[in-house]
């Protein structure tokens, strides 16, 4: 029986599907309507209905209505597929009822819940009567559109607006920051933070190249320890001392080893550090006798990060990094465990000997930051 419908590509339309099966170009529907246009053209293989079916792994009905598309509707229909000119059924959420949607997922979630969940959120559009019903789904795909699926809480340093004091400490750091490197003064930053000694209950399993290395759910607390972190960011050095507490004490004697020790030879060190309240001339007092924590005294000059500013101190960026790649995820039991891994990480970041390129100035404080700067009534 003759075929009614006759494929006869031209030399363009027949170098164009031979493009789509070489690179693959498209859907695999369409790579496969290329297929039997190009076996099924009269100029060309010529095969049959039934031998493209085999060949390409289809029905013969769905060679024959390719056939059929390609005369009445034409080329570029036949391998593209037709467009649909309206979707097939309407939105469930137009502009109008998608703001109310999107600010009730930046809002407070409901009593008892953390978060909003998508199930949460569609009961209470229905709820609030902005549609009669609607599918989680259907909320997922909003939010989508607003990148709102997967936002949490974020916590964040967030300085006070338009405050001299603010932008008085900032400034005083970022010129600290700026002067070039001086080893009768050098530049130091300090940081400090508690960490939970864990021990643990069962012995680990070591890893295999089919699991990887396998720890207990199960712990025993084994008190707490204090970590704190001196850093000189021109020279490339960085030290982090492991102590029980983190007293006014326990503070200054630190300094007083490193005054006493590394910066023998300084005429005076400027610390850069917070305002926490162990920080302060009056500890020298407590840890020593009068005659000693003057003579350490004279030797230091603070210069203390604003508050809700400790972005602006380097050692918070070292003590970050360290307890990244140090401390976090693992467990120790003693402080001379813990003790014994910070020093190999200071040793071998110090051999790296990798140094601080501070960036941020003045003059960019004063255009990025430029609402923390008090306005000046004339």
């Amino acid at each position: 029986m003759p075929k009614k419908y006759i494929v006869r590509l031209t030399d363009a339309e027949r170098a164009a599907l031979a493009d789509v099966v070489k690179k693959l170009k498209g859907s695999s529907q369409k790579v496969r309507r290329a297929q039997i246009l190009l076996k099924a053209d009269a100029d060309g293989p010529a095969w049959t209905d039934v031998k493209i079916a085999e060949a390409v792994g289809c029905r013969t009905k769905t060679v024959e209505n390719i056939r059929a598309r390609l005369v009445t509707c034409g080329f570029e229909v036949t391998l593209n597929g037709k467009c649909r000119a309206h979707a097939p059924r309407a939105d469930v959420l137009d502009g109008e009822q998608e703001a109310p949607v999107i600010a009730l997922r930046l809002g407070s979630p409901p009593k008892g819940f953390a978060n909003w969940s998508l199930r949460l959120l569609a009961e209470k559009v229905v709820e609030l009567e902005i549609v009669e019903a609607i599918s989680h789904e259907t909320i997922r795909q909003t939010l989508k559109k607003s990148g709102l699926t997967r936002r949490k809480i974020e916590y964040w340093v967030i300085p006070p607006k338009a405050n001299g004091e603010f932008v008085g400490h900032m400034e005083v750091v970022l010129d600290t920051y700026a002067a070039p490197y001086d080893c009768r003064y050098p530049v130091l930053n300090m940081d400090e933070q508690p960490i939970q000694l864990l021990r643990e209950t069962r012995g680990p399993i070591p890893a295999t190249k089919d699991h990887p290395r396998r720890i207990d759910y199960e712990y025993e607390r084994a008190g707490t320890a204090s970590l704190f972190m001196f850093c000189e960011p021109l020279a490339g050095w960085r030290q982090v001392r492991v102590r029980e507490h983190r007293t006014k004490v326990d503070w200054a004697v630190e300094m007083a080893d490193l005054l006493r020790g590394r910066y023998a030879r300084a005429e005076k060190v400027i610390l850069v550090c917070d305002n926490l309240n162990t920080h302060t001339i009056g500890a020298f007092y407590e840890a020593f006798d009068p005659v000693t924590a003057r003579s350490l005294v004279r030797r230091l000059e603070f210069r203390h990060t604003p508050k809700h500013g400790s972005w602006l101190n380097i050692a918070e960026n070292e003590l970050s990094a360290m307890t990244r790649q140090c401390v976090q995820g693992r467990r120790f039991a003693t402080i001379e465990e813990l003790r014994a891994e910070t020093a190999a990480w200071s040793e071998y970041t110090n051999d790296k000997q990798r140094g601080v390129d501070w960036q941020f100035r003045i003059d960019d404080a004063r255009t990025k930051l430029k609402s923390l700067y008090p306005k000046i009534k004339t």
